[in-house]
């Protein structure tokens, strides 16, 4: 039988710039692809890990409201960045969208480089009965 899966897709997130969907809901289960900083008004990247960090994650929080969901419903993420010197300015501003203080399990690794030549780049899964 073939996997009963929904496109989500929301102009409040960058469009995809390949052939993959922003994310894809399956079973209650919700698969975003990795987000980078750009700007989805604007089309452009914003600079400087800090506005980096925040653009990523408002792109993420886009995506997760399109589909019903929020933070608290996130379960998995994946931090890629180019730099890990930049883990801890990640870290606190990753936190800061947790209202909760109920972390998903994760795993941060440092790329040798990531589209658009981006510093950081978050994927996330989430999960809603």
């Amino acid at each position: 039988n073939p996997i009963m899966k929904t496109l989500i897709s929301t102009t409040k997130a960058p469009a995809a710039i390949g052939p993959y969907s922003q994310a894809t809901l399956v079973n209650g289960t919700l698969y975003i692809s990795g987000q980078i900083p750009v700007d989805p008004e604007t089309g452009k990247l914003v600079e400087g890990i800090d506005k980096e960090t925040h653009q990523v994650m408002k792109n993420l929080k886009a995506i997760l409201t399109e589909a019903g969901m929020t933070f608290d419903n996130a379960v998995k993420t994946s931090i890629f960045l180019k730099n890990m010197d930049d883990f801890a300015v990640v870290n606190e501003i990753y936190a800061s969208y947790f209202d909760s203080g109920v972390y998903p399990a994760r795993e941060t690794v440092q790329v040798s480089c990531l589209p658009k030549n981006v510093d950081v780049e978050i994927s996330m899964i989430a999960f809603k009965d």
